[in-house]
């Protein structure tokens, strides 16, 4: 693995008229805001920081980034436009884009076709195959109530959804929308049907219905390939399993985003042009990120590490992902409150699988918290 620290030494190297320091951040994303918002009072804060793409708004709204709009303009054609996207809040682009979550399809291709199973290519066929493979005792999908915010806001886009937007100055909320309302039927159809798999995703029910093979398919970001190729090692699942692009959810081909983030310039960088030179440069280098695990935002080949290869049996794993980070919804940013309604979608869905709610209650409540946080934070909200 190529560690950060070993890219800049490259580039320091390289470019003796910009020097890059790198200091290594452990906290948790809610400390480092406190950090970086106390580094930047006091004038210490580094040029660049990396965040996760539900962090940025919060920042830029706490004035702690920079908008470097005119010269991101220069890079952005380097990376595919639905993760500039979350590097961007408004009109003002903050950074740019390093990994990116897109929504994909994993599948026991085994299983698949011991079943007699097709990929599903949209959720009426996904439906079908839920149902012929619920009959053997086996599930296709997993609905993870702990991954409801950015797992259900990701279907959401990926069915064409556009939670939020910019309307007169003011935050316009759709959170609960045609395209959410889509997903929350198909979900609900699922539970009720007992044809999916109810488990919290990084509960061990999740891990050992994938190591028994009851759970043969599940729909999870792009940065999950090494995870359940880990989660899986030394069962009966090596060479088993096989990456799909997301079924279409929406009325075309689109996927949304799961998690992921980019490097943002601080508001008291003395020199966000150089800044912003380096991390063109930095988020450019794609087989050092990718062997840090990364699907790397950047345009441009991935090749997929041998061990990943090897779980998938072969498949150039990575070459899917980055048609996934071609078709992101390029039109689906956050809010700056976004982190705070976590807990309560989680919650709704928890309810939702257990049968007590409805998985549209999870949207609603994305809908009500939204703007309900907004408004807490002082922010308009659009209606």
């Amino acid at each position: 693995m190529t560690k950060v620290s070993q890219l800049v030494d490259q580039w320091n190297k390289a470019n003796p008229d910009i020097q890059v320091k790198a200091t290594k951040f452990d906290g948790k994303a809610a400390e480092l805001i406190t950090k970086l918002e106390a580094d930047v009072k006091a004038g210490t804060a580094p040029c660049l920081a990396q965040a996760g793409y539900g962090e940025i708004p919060s920042l830029f709204t706490r004035g702690l980034l920079a908008d470097v709009s005119s010269d991101a303009a220069a890079y952005k054609d380097n990376f595919s436009a639905g993760t500039m996207s979350p590097v961007s809040v408004g009109a003002a682009t903050v950074g740019l884009p390093q990994d990116s979550g897109p929504l994909v399809y994993y599948y026991n291709k085994a299983e698949f076709s011991k079943l007699g199973l097709t990929v599903p290519t949209t959720l009426a066929e996904l439906g079908q195959v839920a149902t012929k493979a619920a009959a053997s005792g086996k599930y296709v999908t997993a609905f993870e109530p702990d991954e409801a915010q950015f797992w259900l806001s990701a279907q959401a886009a990926a069915a064409g959804g556009t939670w939020y937007s910019a309307e007169n100055n003011a935050w316009k909320v759709d959170a609960n929308g045609p395209a959410s309302q889509k997903v929350a039927a198909f979900w609900q159809g699922q539970i009720d049907g007992k044809t999916t798999l109810v488990a919290e995703r990084w509960g061990d029910g999740f891990k050992k219905a994938l190591n028994d093979q009851t759970l043969i398919g599940t729909i999870g970001a792009a940065w999950e390939a090494p995870l359940l190729a880990d989660d899986m090692k030394g069962s009966a699942n090596q060479g088993q399993w096989a990456v799909a692009q997301i079924l279409t959810m929406g009325d075309k081909a689109l996927t949304g985003p799961d998690g992921g983030s980019g490097v943002v310039v601080t508001k008291t960088c003395p020199a966000p042009a150089q800044a912003m030179k380096f991390n063109n440069w930095l988020n450019a280098q794609i087989d050092p990120l990718v062997s840090q695990g990364l699907v790397v935002a950047a345009k441009g080949t991935m090749k997929t590490p041998a061990a990943i290869s090897a779980f998938y049996r072969g498949q150039d794993v990575f070459a899917e992902l980055a048609k996934a980070n071609a078709s992101l919804n390029p039109d689906f940013p956050y809010i700056p409150t976004f982190p705070a309604i976590g807990a309560d979608m989680a919650a709704a869905a928890a309810k939702a699988g257990s049968g007590e709610g409805k998985v549209a209650d999870v949207f609603q409540v994305a809908q009500t918290k939204s703007v309900q946080s907004l408004k807490d934070a002082g922010l308009p909200v659009a209606g």
